[in-house]
């Protein structure tokens, strides 16, 4: 009876922290309504976007990949929450194989030929990864080099790295309003969204329906605040359809196998893979479950046919992200259902160009102020990982120089950054592997303290 007694007790205790379990069963109505929310403070527009804007695309062209990219996360989502690492995580498009992206497209001469190639090289890459997966590589690697103290650390960075782009990119240097509306507007959301959560911790039970649609009402009161002010622009939605066929592979678009182009896009995917264990840790960390060998191979078999899935649809590398994880936090529920239904609403919004645009309007300060409190939270899931860590010596290195690091690439003015050698933008572009790859590194080499054995 006792080790049924401990597991109770267990259960109660990761119930103080979630109101909703991962394996937990919950309505379908419920699961379209919370899923929705994880949608809409994702930012999964953005990379098609600054890829047709980069490379020239035609608006067509750019809807079409919008499309391909919405349901490309859609599919990776449900294989990784339900078939794959089966952890509630959602899926979208890396911002890593930007720079990628556009020197193999530039490389290959442009046009449908450029974007071939990107493909082509993409799904060479992805291969590799569910390889890598199969034979257990990059687990062996996870379990040598990264403990809790490492582990903690990159969550840490993750949020780190995050919170910069909320602030600067989402507030400050938003175009759709004055920066005096968007610092508004990100007040409002921000504070709308804490206000739920303290109704929710107030009220316990019967208010944990303030905490987990916290996030979607700070977003929707936002978006009137935004109104309010004349700055919410909803004609893009009304220009566009209902529902549009996504693009199909060979008859809209093809693959090429271009050597040079498949080399730099495994490098990038090797950046990936680390990347992406970052969040692997976060969501392990918020749901007080840890992460076990079977977690890790499968999931880096999952990232492989994810990419795989949106290579074969026409659009770029897909990875976890990160924001689900301070999401998840927040609200406390971490059902896996909703991820599907997140998998759902991506895919919807995939085959309608109304709903996708319905996403691209809400203004860039509202989503903001919401996903730099979101960035703080994923930081302090790291620290809470380190905290049965002794922190000596070794241990502050190995935390300090990876958050100076964070901030030092975030922070790099871009001019310097493109005056460097391709590889070495891919890798600077990257802060939270560079982070990484400093707290392995400084983990291993720095040496322990000593400690001195009394014999009185």
């Amino acid at each position: 009876m006792k080790p049924q007694l401990d597991n109770q007790d267990q259960t109660q205790a990761k119930s103080q922290h979630l109101t909703v379990l991962p394996d937990e069963k919950i309505s379908f109505s419920k699961s379209v309504i919370l899923g929705l929310q994880h949608v809409l403070a994702m930012d999964v527009y953005v990379v098609p976007f600054l890829i047709a804007m980069l490379i020239g695309l035609q608006a067509d062209q750019s809807s079409a990949l919008i499309q391909s990219t919405f349901i490309a996360a859609g599919l990776a989502t449900i294989v990784q929450t339900y078939f794959c690492m089966k952890l509630p995580m959602a899926q979208g498009p890396s911002y890593v194989p930007l720079g990628a992206i556009i020197t193999i497209y530039a490389a290959s001469g442009g046009g449908e030929a450029g974007w071939s190639s990107v493909l082509g090289a993409s799904i060479i890459g992805a291969v590799l990864v569910i390889i890598l997966g199969y034979t257990g590589i990059f687990n062996k690697i996870v379990k040598s080099f990264i403990p809790p103290i490492v582990g903690g650390t990159i969550i840490f960075v993750v949020g780190l790295s995050l919170l910069p782009v909320a602030i600067q990119d989402n507030i400050y240097g938003a175009a759709d309003a004055t920066i005096r509306q968007n610092v508004l507007l990100a007040l409002i959301s921000g504070a709308v969204l804490l206000i739920f959560v303290i109704l929710g911790s107030l009220f316990r039970t019967k208010g944990s329906l303030f905490r987990i649609t916290s996030v979607m009402i700070a977003l929707i009161v936002g978006c009137i605040s935004a109104d309010f002010m004349g700055i919410l622009d909803f004609s893009a939605v009304g220009n566009a359809n209902w529902f549009s066929m996504p693009q199909i592979p060979f008859a809209d678009f093809g693959f090429s196998f271009n050597i040079s182009a498949i080399i730099t896009m495994v490098i990038i995917y090797i950046v990936l893979l680390a990347e992406t264990t970052g969040t692997w840790f976060a969501i392990s960390n918020v749901i007080e479950k840890p992460l076990t060998d079977k977690n890790i191979n499968r999931g880096v078999i999952g990232e492989g046919i994810s990419c795989l899935i949106s290579s074969l649809l026409g659009s770029t590398p897909v990875t976890g992200y990160s924001t689900n994880a301070g999401i998840i936090s927040i609200t406390g529920v971490a059902s896996r259902r909703v991820f599907l239904a997140v998998g759902g609403w991506f895919v919807l919004f995939g085959c309608s160009g109304k709903l996708a645009a319905l996403i691209s309007a809400i203004p860039s300060a509202v989503i903001g102020g919401v996903f730099a409190i979101i960035c703080g939270i994923i930081s302090i899931n790291g620290l809470q990982v380190m905290r049965n860590e002794t922190i000596g010596e070794k241990e502050m290195y190995t935390i300090a120089i990876p958050m100076i690091l964070t901030l030092a690439l975030v922070l790099i003015p871009s001019d310097f950054l493109n005056s460097l050698p391709t590889f070495v933008q891919y890798i600077l572009g990257s802060p939270i592997l560079v982070a990484s790859m400093a707290a392995i590194l400084l983990n291993k080499l720095l040496p322990g303290e000593k400690r001195e054995i009394s014999l009185s």
